[in-house]
């Protein structure tokens, strides 16, 4: 189970360089297990036992299967995570040609490490709206060959390289494309149109917009003499997202049970199809338009909000405070922040220790050194706009917001296993 999870995941990161490409790769899957699209612009006739998933702006999925009895009755079980991961985006009007060569002006999405983003092999992905027949219409490109690079400076020209410096984004991080001649105009819509052409065979008259990012061409794979590490892009959270879906197709219940993927958690959350945004809060208000029965049936649910913890890494274990460092390979992590960046309770936590010894699955705590900030999660946001009972959680990994992150092997099938074990509960606290 567990190589087969690991490398479903893999094919997962594959199918999914943006956060619009992997909403549609968890379309794909939940159609094919049977789920239904429900369009939020009509009439829902939900029925029960009935198994149907929402989306919105291409980026965020809500799927839900309604159980055997009233959520009014048992509540419902929900896990959070979100698609999007920090990157570098294409601006609006891109071309800049310096010293014969083509590259792209781009705006750095959420909190990046940016040096890692050097001497990658990238591609270019994302939507694209443009006007056909007089129509607007937009679509998902992906280039996938390795279109770009940004070449580091020679230690030669930047002897104190090592010793660490500050990237500039605006001047350091443009990628290459190409080389042009001295009269040779770069045009980038062009670009995009013969993408259309050449990828989805649509002829577009001019394109309008588009929302773009560069991706690591190297794909995710099990690493380490013994084969203990998973190492790829967007693992943060796409990790989650995976492990969600993955445990919400393989159980059945007479619960009622959710899975939330929100876009923009790395920027705030802030949008119509973000945590902070009503998206969730008026799908499940639609599942119950009374509002007594909302309020009733939200405070007998719970939400599992998973999302990467930061595992202790041995170079740098004075990171961590001493007694909360989780370990790669041993279990999901409850996150515990007492200025509420994260909302686990005492409940909620100790209900998700209940389930980790009921599944036999280890599982381990992580608060921040009291002398650093904290990052916080879908997790807060969610609980104080639903006034839902939470608890944070996520796998450990390194490199959390690099180009290429890691993570435990085996942590996956501990999130799956405990997931699955949540969905299927008869009983919450």
């Amino acid at each position: 189970m567990r190589a087969e999870l690991n490398k479903g995941l893999i094919d997962f990161l594959k199918a999914s360089p943006t956060p619009f490409h992997a909403t549609a790769t968890l379309v794909q899957h939940f159609e094919a297990a049977g789920f239904q699209r429900l369009d939020e612009r009509d009439t829902w006739a939900v029925e029960t036992g009935g198994r149907y998933f929402v989306t919105r702006n291409d980026s965020s999925i809500v799927a839900f299967r309604m159980g055997r009895q009233s959520p009014l009755s048992g509540g419902i079980r929900m896990v959070g995570a979100h698609t999007d991961s920090p990157c570098l985006r294409v601006k609006p009007q891109p071309e800049l040609q310096r010293q014969g060569f083509w590259q792209l002006g781009v705006e750095v999405y959420g909190g990046a490490l940016l040096a890692p983003w050097f001497d990658r092999d990238l591609s270019l992905a994302g939507r694209v709206t443009f006007r056909r027949d007089g129509k607007v219409e937009s679509q998902l490109i992906d280039f996938k060959l390795p279109i770009a690079v940004i070449p580091n400076l020679a230690i030669h020209l930047n002897r104190t390289a090592n010793e660490g410096w500050a990237i500039n984004a605006q001047n350091e991080l443009p990628p290459i494309l190409a080389q042009v001649a001295g009269d040779e105009r770069a045009d980038f819509r062009a670009l995009l149109t013969d993408q259309l052409a050449r990828e989805h065979g649509l002829n577009a008259d001019v394109v309008l917009d588009y929302e773009l990012s560069f991706y690591d061409t190297q794909g995710a794979a099990v690493v380490g003499l013994n084969g203990d590490f998973l190492a790829g892009a967007r693992l943060d959270n796409l990790l989650s997202c995976f492990a969600g879906m993955q445990a919400l197709l393989n159980t059945e219940s007479d619960e009622t049970a959710l899975l939330v993927c929100t876009d923009h958690e790395e920027v705030g959350s802030s949008s119509a199809c973000g945590a902070d945004g009503a998206m969730l809060e008026q799908i499940v208000q639609r599942l119950l338009p009374s509002s007594e029965d909302y309020v009733r049936t939200i405070q007998k649910s719970l939400l599992i909000s998973a999302d990467n913890a930061h595992g202790i890494h041995p170079n740098y274990a004075d990171k961590h405070d001493a007694n909360h460092g989780p370990k790669l390979n041993a279990g999901p992590v409850i996150k515990v922040n007492s200025n509420q960046r994260y909302a686990t309770n005492s409940e909620t936590a100790g209900f998700f220790r209940h389930l980790c010894m009921a599944e036999e699955v280890p599982v381990q705590s992580f608060v921040v050194r009291s002398d650093m900030g904290c990052g916080s999660t879908i997790g807060p946001i969610t609980a104080s706009h639903l006034g839902i009972r939470t608890v944070d959680i996520g796998l450990p990994t390194f490199a959390m917001h690099s180009i290429r992150e890691l993570a435990g092997s085996h942590d996956l099938a501990h999130l799956v296993k405990v997931l699955s074990a949540f969905y299927a509960s008869h009983e919450l606290p």
